[in-house]
């Protein structure tokens, strides 16, 4: 006679990590999930699988070499059966067109054009300036003097320079969101000026390096002041190729420095991300876990982190109403 064959017992339930709680209905406007010229940690379908399976209720793409408003689309049709609204908008780096008004219309036209009625996640949800392209980071790693004049500086005085000031009524006129890009602090209090009188409503600065002053100073214009996790991690130490052959690093910020921006920050102007899809980093969605939760543990409350994290973006990106 033979021995039965052993009866296998169902795995005991893998639970949630800590903090997984504070995904649900969370929006990380700033994921890296698109193809690039460095290796990814996940593609854009599984950042959207990975975000649907945590209970967010959006994610954002970007990239520094084109426009993602196609690869949201993309996603939308493919995924949208899972509840994600993806969007996308364009970064004005030189690789995706630089400051061109051509490029800001295309990018805000972008859709499914055999669509009876368009997606309203279409187009755009946000104009981004230089993230690398910019004086004052070129001036950080040390570039030569020719690269440092090609790149975008706001004047003390004066004019903005062309096409900029008709790219900001174009944002205006869309009503979506500009991203100030990597600009030093002063340029970016400068730009907000300009954009607010020409009508600009929706504004995000990356504040991972200002100062607490220069945070008040830009949410008392009316931006919303953005800070992510990239920054916190090991990712700052390693010289990655972001646009060019030159590999640079970035100077690393730690937990009580980032929690002390928060607590400079009104609570309706905080924004909080992600900035993953760097392949040395976890994949985006378990990057904002980590952030959220490190966070808390510094002593973040809850209602801040899920303020900056659900109600903000959700106004500021204007995300659609779950149905």
């Amino acid at each position: 006679m033979t021995a039965d064959a052993p009866t296998m017992s169902s795995s005991p339930p893998v639970p949630a990590r800590p903090g997984a709680h504070l995904l649900v209905g969370a929006v990380d406007g700033h994921v890296h999930a698109c193809p690039h010229r460095n290796a990814r940690s996940v593609d854009v379908f599984g950042a959207v699988e990975q975000a649907a399976a945590a209970g967010m209720r959006a994610i954002g793409l970007m990239d520094n070499f084109c426009s993602s408003v196609g690869y949201a689309a993309l996603a939308r049709r493919r995924l949208g059966h899972l509840g994600v609204e993806v969007f996308g908008g364009v970064i004005l780096e030189p690789q995706v067109g630089g400051l061109s008004v051509e490029v800001v219309e295309a990018a805000l036209a972008l859709g499914y054009a055999d669509d009876d009625k368009p997606h309203p996640a279409d187009g755009a949800r946000f104009v981004s300036l230089p993230t690398h392209h910019t004086r004052a980071v070129a001036q950080t790693e040390g570039r030569d003097a020719a690269y440092i004049d090609a790149c975008l500086a706001i004047p003390e005085d004066g004019e903005l320079p062309d096409p900029l000031p008709q790219i900001l009524d174009i944002v205006a006129a869309h009503d979506v969101v500009l991203n100030t890009g990597h600009l030093s602090a002063a340029e970016t209090l400068r730009l907000i000026e300009h954009a607010r009188a020409r009508g600009v409503s929706r504004i995000l600065c990356p504040a991972n390096y200002f100062t607490a002053d220069d945070v008040r100073a830009a949410t008392a214009l009316g931006a919303y002041a953005e800070l992510s996790f990239f920054f916190v991690t090991h990712a700052t130490q390693i010289g990655l190729t972001h646009v060019d052959a030159e590999k640079h690093d970035v100077q690393a910020l730690t937990i009580p420095q980032v929690a002390a921006l928060i607590g400079a920050t009104p609570g309706d102007r905080l924004v909080l991300s992600g900035d993953c899809g760097v392949s040395v980093l976890p994949p985006p969605t378990e990057g904002l876990r980590e952030f959220l939760w490190t966070l808390k543990l510094a002593g973040v409350s809850e209602t801040t982190l899920r303020r900056a994290v659900c109600d903000n973006p959700v106004a500021l990106f204007r995300i659609a109403e779950r149905g």
